[in-house]
């Protein structure tokens, strides 16, 4: 059975716990959230989040396309923007996948985070081969001194169940309002600088090269965006998520971002690039010239999004 790493200071047990696995941190994972919350203030206790890392998809699918909204250093920092004290990281491995849901309650909620709630969605599942469900959680906490909230669905404004998965929908479709809108904030791919063939740049159009990671693969095309250089001023730019057809495909799609009336060099800085409206999908021109023009209007297009965002 594997245990939080790191290990949990003795001050930091005994917290009310929102459990799961949060990846983008969106309403509905506000929700249980708050849920924990709640119990904290009324007993005097921390507030803290218990996540999974890696996440199990990934450990169980490790050939799985990449599908994550965040990063696990921005999905903490967004916890901690929601007054979570405690962030504890639980080691996905083979010894957890293949505990019962007794073990789980008891030798990671019990024994080693020292649970005084839990709060879960009401899809939570875990355990050996997902064997153990809200009912069965709730049943065991009792039984192992902690209790138990679970949180019904959260549905945005057309209805409809919010989740990571919706939210990996709209992004894979451009959709970056209505990803916007179940997150509560722009959706944003953060990573290092990286040197790459400058082809922007002989064009006039200097770009922060990002690679993808893991993050969700959204619509290959071209994004008004605002872009963080690590000091939490937002810089405004237009960015393209593509392969550059017209110039020599990429391998991977890559992030090129170009901020307007900036001048410096990024290279190893990491940034963080926001997606606050698609523009236009990724095109073959004839030639450079072509594509010159159409970057030119980008810009243009770009600066009336964001004054419009």
């Amino acid at each position: 059975m594997t245990s939080p790493s790191p290990s949990v200071p003795e001050d930091a047990r005994g917290a009310a716990i929102a459990l799961g696995n949060f990846d983008g941190v969106h309403l509905g994972h506000q929700a249980v959230i708050e849920s924990a919350r709640a119990v904290a203030d009324e007993r005097g206790i921390n507030l803290g989040a218990a996540v999974f890392a890696p996440h199990p998809r990934r450990f169980f699918q490790p050939d799985a396309p990449p599908f994550r909204l965040q990063s696990n250093a921005q999905r903490a920092r967004a916890l901690a923007d929601l007054g979570v004290e405690e962030v504890f990281e639980i080691g996905f491995d083979a010894p957890l996948a293949a505990s019962s849901d007794r073990v789980f309650a008891e030798k990671l909620l019990k024994d080693a985070l020292g649970a005084a709630h839990v709060s879960v969605g009401d899809d939570f599942r875990f355990g050996h081969k997902r064997m153990g469900d809200v009912a069965s959680l709730t049943k065991l906490g009792a039984e192992f001194g902690f209790t138990v909230d679970v949180i019904g669905e959260i549905s945005g404004a057309d209805g409809a169940r919010i989740s990571s998965t919706a939210i990996r929908e709209a992004i894979a479709a451009g959709e970056m309002d209505k990803a916007r809108a179940m997150l509560t904030r722009p959706w944003a791919i953060a990573g290092e600088v990286q040197r790459g063939f400058q082809r922007g740049r002989d064009f006039g159009f200097p770009t922060a090269n990002l690679a993808l990671g893991d993050y969700v693969r959204p619509r290959l095309g071209v994004y008004a965006v605002r872009v963080d250089l690590g000091d939490g001023v937002l810089l405004p730019g237009a960015a393209s998520v593509g392969v550059n057809p017209t110039v020599g495909a990429l391998p991977e799609p890559l992030l090129e971002a170009h901020l307007f009336d900036f001048s410096g060099d990024l290279y190893g800085k990491h940034i963080e690039v926001e997606l606050i409206a698609f523009l236009r999908g990724e095109d073959k021109f004839d030639d450079t010239n072509a594509l010159r023009r159409q970057m030119t209007q980008d810009v243009i297009n770009a600066r009336r999004a964001l004054v419009d965002a």
